[in-house]
């Protein structure tokens, strides 16, 4: 399917971190400033790793008790996460009572998802295995745990939510050690030019507070100043 920007567009919003985004995102789409996103704090498997973003591949797990019924095939969902004209960010969420009783990702799945082309994946489930993950495969989860106890796929390629973020098939996802979030297709594009505004607005202000000659009166005007910056 076309889209609406390029790999290098997507490639090029990794130089800012989640947060930055979001900023961004509320001048480029202010109905979404408070959706989209991620709100609880995670667990970075790499805290220090640039920011993840490509699209989503989505699935649901369950780990808490062995399957009673039919589910997904796994070598499918491989396929699914292959099937990417884009790098790809895995976005599973764990559907048991007791999110991350099972870790689905460890050393073997963080391996595997790697070489489908996978960046990482967001996850309000577990990962375990943390010195053995493939090497820059970046999780982004609920928590960390020993066991993958009866972890298995429900079904895939679904709207899914991880902790509060709403999040389909082919979604623009970008994550880091923050959290994540979703950018609409339409936004990409603009979302460069919004966080340079919104970078020479707050520079304003940094600068005055970092001022020898500091005042609460200099810190009035330069809030002003700020605000009539376009």
């Amino acid at each position: 399917m076309p889209y609406p920007f390029t790999r290098q567009d997507l490639e090029a919003l990794a130089a800012w971190d989640t947060p930055t985004i979001c900023n961004g995102l509320e001048l480029v789409v202010p109905e979404r400033r408070a959706i989209g996103f991620t709100t609880v704090q995670m667990v970075s498997a790499i805290p220090l790793a640039k920011p993840m973003v490509g699209l989503a591949r989505v699935g649901c797990i369950r780990a808490k008790e062995a399957p009673r019924g039919k589910v997904a095939d796994r070598l499918d969902w491989y396929d699914y996460v292959a099937e990417a004209e884009m790098p790809t960010v895995v976005m599973l969420q764990d559907l048991d009572d007791t999110p991350g009783y099972g870790a689905w990702w460890g050393e073997v799945h963080s391996t595997v998802h790697k070489a489908l082309g996978a960046l990482g994946c967001v996850t309000n489930g577990s990962f375990r295995d943390t010195a053995m993950l493939a090497p820059d495969f970046q999780i982004i989860a609920g928590m960390i745990g020993p066991s993958h106890a009866h972890v298995h796929l429900v079904d895939f390629a679904k709207p899914v939510n991880i902790f509060g973020m709403n999040c389909a098939h082919d979604d623009v996802i970008h994550a880091d050690a923050h959290g994540a979030v979703v950018i609409p297709a339409e936004a990409v594009k603009l979302l460069p030019a919004a966080i340079d505004l919104c970078t020479r607005r707050e520079k304003v202000i940094l600068d005055i507070c970092a001022s020898p000659d500091f005042s609460a009166a200099k810190l009035r005007d330069a809030v002003k100043r700020s605000g009539e910056i376009h």
